[in-house]
C-alpha cells in the first residue's frame, strides 16, 4: 500500500475488539511516535501507555472515547520543554499532532486502529495521573484491532476539492 493510499483508507475507529494490542507492535507505533520531528528538535511529548485494569478505569473516568480499545495513549506535552516563539507561541500541541499522526499511520502499518479523541476531562486527567503543572494533556488516543463491525465515519470519504483548501499564488 502506498502512502497516498493508507491516507485514504485510514479512518478513526470508534468500535473495538477486545484482542489485545501485541507488545511489539506496541513497541513500533511507540518508536513511530519517538521519530515524530518537534520544534528544535525539543521532543516535549510525554505519552502515557495506559493498559492496565488500573490504567483503563482512569482512562474511564476521565472519557467516554475508549471504544472498547485495549489500550489508550494519553498524549501530553511538557509545556517546560515545548519551543516558544518569541510572540509566546507555545508549538507543545502542534508537536503532539505530529506525533499523533506518526502514531496513527503506524497504527495502520501494524494492522491496528486509532481514534484522536479531544473529548475528554483534562483535569480529571491532571488529577488521576498526579501530572506536574507543565505537563499539558492534548489527546486521548484509542489503539487496538478494530471491531469487525467497525466503519468509517458516514461523511469519511467526502473530501473537498483542493481549490477549496489550497490557495497557490
Amino acid at each position: 500500500m502506498t502512502f497516498l493510499d493508507m491516507t485514504r483508507q485510514r479512518f478513526s475507529v470508534r468500535k473495538f475488539s477486545p484482542d489485545p494490542v501485541e507488545p511489539e507492535r506496541l513497541d513500533r507505533i511507540l518508536e513511530a511516535a519517538r521519530n515524530a520531528p518537534t520544534a528544535h528538535n525539543n521532543q516535549p511529548q510525554r505519552i502515557f501507555v495506559m493498559q492496565s485494569p488500573e490504567a483503563i478505569a482512569i482512562v474511564d473516568a476521565c472519557t467516554r472515547g475508549r471504544f472498547g480499545a485495549p489500550v489508550v495513549l494519553i498524549l501530553c506535552y511538557d509545556a517546560k520543554e515545548s519551543w516558544k516563539r518569541k510572540d509566546g507561541y507555545d508549538s507543545g500541541e502542534v508537536d503532539l499532532g505530529i506525533v499523533g499522526t506518526h502514531i496513527m499511520f503506524e497504527a495502520v502499518e501494524q494492522g491496528l486502529g486509532t481514534c484522536w479523541v479531544a473529548m475528554f476531562n483534562p483535569e480529571e486527567v491532571r488529577r488521576r495521573l498526579e501530572l506536574a503543572d507543565s505537563i499539558i494533556p492534548v489527546a486521548v488516543m484509542p489503539v487496538g484491532h478494530p471491531a469487525p463491525d467497525a466503519e468509517p465515519y458516514l461523511f469519511h470519504d467526502q473530501r473537498r476539492l483542493l481549490a477549496d483548501t489550497v490557495i497557490r499564488k
